[in-house]
């Protein structure tokens, strides 16, 4: 029962993380200056309350439940019919999962509450980037800075690991778009993402740090590939958002942290 009971928290908990997520992943970008205000609304992130990104009405409380009030209202604004993205619901659901498997992996221990973190702002990471083609330093800095923090105690990393991958992360990917952008006269790889791989070498250390690239690679890759079935045309001077894989590469690698010896 009590295990039931904790994993029941844990749903809710997620799901409701998953609701906060979806308003940073709003407003967040017009916040931090990433994009027009216009987009994001006035207010911060926790005023005004959730409003209708068409009618800006806001949401009865009944209907801010996570996943719950989509369904009822049948994914549509109660006020003026607009149709809600699929998104919002989509990363409550995804947030409620991760919870859920940090707690299967790690149990009712401090690691599960900062794999839950880690894997709450790689969601809002991989989305805001998908929307934006920003990956947010405020975001990025938080997520770097609370992996040392945890591998400080060597929760999934040991310190001076945890350490090199930081900066072996950051700088092998700044130095790669640099040599690309003076070679090419294009932006290949983002500072947003080598701050991002930064961050993830702060969690899992140096060695991990190949097999997140090719599996973010792989990732990238099949969503190009994905687009082009469907009809977009996508050329090599194209920007193509690389946080997306790069975070999916990240969560994977991370959910082995148990598996190791």
């Amino acid at each position: 029962m009590y295990d039931i009971g904790l994993s029941i928290l844990a749903l809710g908990a997620g799901a409701l993380a998953g609701s906060f997520l979806n308003v940073l992943i709003h407003r967040g970008p017009a916040l931090w200056g990433l994009v027009d205000a216009a987009e994001g609304g006035n207010g911060d992130f926790f005023r005004p309350r959730s409003y209708c990104p068409e009618c800006r009405a806001p949401i009865p409380y009944l209907f801010l439940i996570p996943v719950v009030g989509y369904v009822v209202l049948r994914g549509r604004c109660a006020n003026c019919d607009a149709k809600i993205p699929i998104r919002y619901p989509l990363v409550e659901i995804a947030a409620a999962l991760h919870t859920l498997a940090a707690l299967a992996l790690f149990g009712p221990t401090p690691a599960a509450v900062f794999a839950a973190f880690f894997g709450w702002t790689l969601l809002a990471l991989a989305v805001i980037d998908w929307e934006t083609g920003y990956l947010p330093d405020w975001l990025t800095g938080t997520l770097a800075l609370i992996g040392l923090a945890a591998n400080a105690f060597s929760i999934f990393a040991p310190p001076v690991d945890a350490i090199i991958g930081a900066a072996a992360g950051a700088v092998s990917f700044w130095a790669i778009g640099a040599l690309w952008r003076r070679w090419r006269g294009v932006e290949a790889l983002g500072l947003g993402d080598a701050k991002l791989l930064g961050a993830l070498g702060a969690w899992m250390g140096w060695e991990a740090l190949p097999i997140i690239v090719l599996v973010g690679s792989l990732a990238s890759l099949a969503g190009v590939a994905l687009s082009s079935l469907r009809g977009a045309k996508i050329s090599t001077r194209d920007a193509v958002p690389f946080g997306p894989g790069l975070a999916l590469g990240g969560y994977l690698v991370f959910l082995t942290i148990p598996l190791a010896p």
